[in-house]
């Protein structure tokens, strides 16, 4: 499957063009995407140019295609050489797409493959009359009724080696075949058919209010009414005494009780501050303005302020090299002799 090559030469064409129906169509594509967005429509090209050419995709195709649509040659290339849908080398009348993956591969996918090496040969290779080619391809959406193939533009369903060697004799034969599943399936429903849903009056339309119709006869036929628990009684009461917001006022203006500031309260013709806070506040008579300030730390001289009264550390002069640092141990020895540590030498500049 991961064999995406072109034609050899000798089966290339010398040319390619589009006729003038499928240049129109082209245009009307391209048309269909904004200015500078032309490489959009490489799909729709390159599917309708295999068309034109009997159901592959020449080498002189994907180069008008490029040409079309303003695009490097190597670009349109690597979209048809991605996508299986694209053929490469000249294929049968009806060309066979055989799935492979899982779940096609798990309910008879080899046996449908080995039908189809036996009948036709290998892969990509078409038949002596010219009718039949096959490939194994990539899942093709029909998981539900596998395995399946895709033969030209059909899906063909619930296969076996023999019903798909049948459907092949009445394609070569040109008699009407049966497309979607081979076993009566409808659409992707179970083998057998729907086992759920199946009363028709679901979808009719007659159940429509039919639960309403129900009650009035009830009623009409004098039937005995639900039984009365009082519920609805007492969730009345309760609504009544303790009411509950419907919705949370979270965002929404309410009423709040006014601040109790000396604003406020002077707004209102009330003391500004309450006798409760004036009870509890410092003695009008007693000022603290003037008293003596506390003594300086130990070891500072007179008139000089301790570093935090100063809010602030005077910084030396750029010109002065800084002090050095005590050497371990030696700060506290000079203490404990009773002597201060003599500073260090200042650094001199070399």
């Amino acid at each position: 499957m991961a064999n995406r090559r072109l034609a050899p030469a000798s089966e290339q064409p010398q040319d390619f063009a589009f006729t003038p129906e499928n240049a129109e169509w082209a245009k009307n594509q391209i048309a269909k995407y904004p200015e500078g967005r032309q490489a959009s429509a490489v799909i729709p090209l390159l599917w309708k140019a295999q068309e034109q050419n009997g159901g592959w995709l020449p080498q002189k195709a994907i180069e008008a295609v490029a040409a079309e649509l303003g695009m490097p040659k190597i670009r349109v290339l690597e979209v048809a050489t991605f996508y299986t849908m694209f053929a490469l080398e000249p294929v049968g009348r009806f060309w066979i797409q055989l799935c492979g993956t899982v779940p096609c591969d798990s309910c008879g996918a080899r046996e449908l493959k080995g039908m189809l090496q036996k009948r036709l040969g290998p892969s990509g290779h078409v038949s002596a009359d010219g009718n039949f080619s096959w490939l194994e391809v990539e899942c093709l959406g029909a998981c539900c009724n596998a395995p399946m193939v895709q033969i030209n533009q059909d899906y063909y369903e619930d296969l076996t080696p023999e019903s798909l060697s049948q459907l092949m004799d009445d394609l070569a034969a040109g008699r009407p075949v049966k497309v979607g599943s081979q076993k009566g399936r409808t659409s992707s429903e179970p083998q057998g058919g729907a086992t759920t849903l199946t009363d028709e009056t679901l979808f009719d339309g007659s159940r429509v209010g039919a639960w309403r119709k129900r009650f009035e006869q009830t009623g009409e036929q004098g039937g005995t009414p639900p039984a009365d628990t009082g519920e609805a009684a007492s969730a009345g009461r309760q609504a009544a005494t303790t009411p509950k917001p419907a919705k949370p006022d979270a965002g929404r203006p309410v009423e709040r009780k006014a601040s109790d500031a000396p604003a406020q309260r002077a707004a209102g013709g009330e003391e500004p501050v309450k006798p409760s806070d004036r009870a509890g506040a410092a003695d009008p008579g007693h000022s603290t303005a003037h008293e003596t300030p506390a003594p300086a730390p130990e070891g500072a001289t007179a008139g000089e302020k301790a570093a935090g009264e100063h809010g602030h550390q005077t910084a030396p002069a750029r010109d002065v090299p800084p002090q050095q640092p005590d050497a371990s141990g030696e700060s506290e020895a000079a203490v404990e002799g009773g002597t201060s540590a003599p500073a260090a030498p200042p650094r001199t500049e070399q």
